[in-house]
């Protein structure tokens, strides 16, 4: 069974940072792309920031030069900074998994961690 568990949320005052942590553990072959998305309330789940297995990271252009994503193995961290009460939301991380060397690649979801932002 994979589990994707999170970490790091809370209440920041706009302009201060926050950290949030990722861990991916269970049976499993491979990690590939891991990611944190967010979701504001009434609003769609959107696209935070990626990192590969190879390195290679991908950020939302609302985030860019204030949030950093980093990786380390099966972990993974986003360091925020700079907040804006814009930054609210509930924060999920994903992982796409494979559980055998001829397994397809499939989306693991966290539970969630809220961050909030106060003006």
């Amino acid at each position: 069974q994979v589990q994707v568990v999170e970490s790091g949320g809370g209440l920041v005052q706009a302009g201060g940072s926050l950290r949030l942590s990722c861990v991916v553990s269970g049976s499993i072959f491979s990690v590939n792309t891991m990611g944190w998305y967010r979701q504001a309330p009434g609003n769609q789940r959107d696209l935070v920031a990626t990192a590969t297995s190879g390195g290679n990271t991908n950020y939302a252009d609302s985030v860019k030069g204030r949030f950093t994503i980093s990786r380390d193995f099966r972990k993974i961290d986003l360091q925020m900074n700079g907040l804006t009460p814009e930054d609210t939301g509930l924060y999920y991380c994903s992982a796409s998994v494979r559980n055998s060397p001829v397994g397809r690649d499939y989306q693991q979801w966290g539970q969630g961690t809220q961050v909030t932002v106060s003006s």
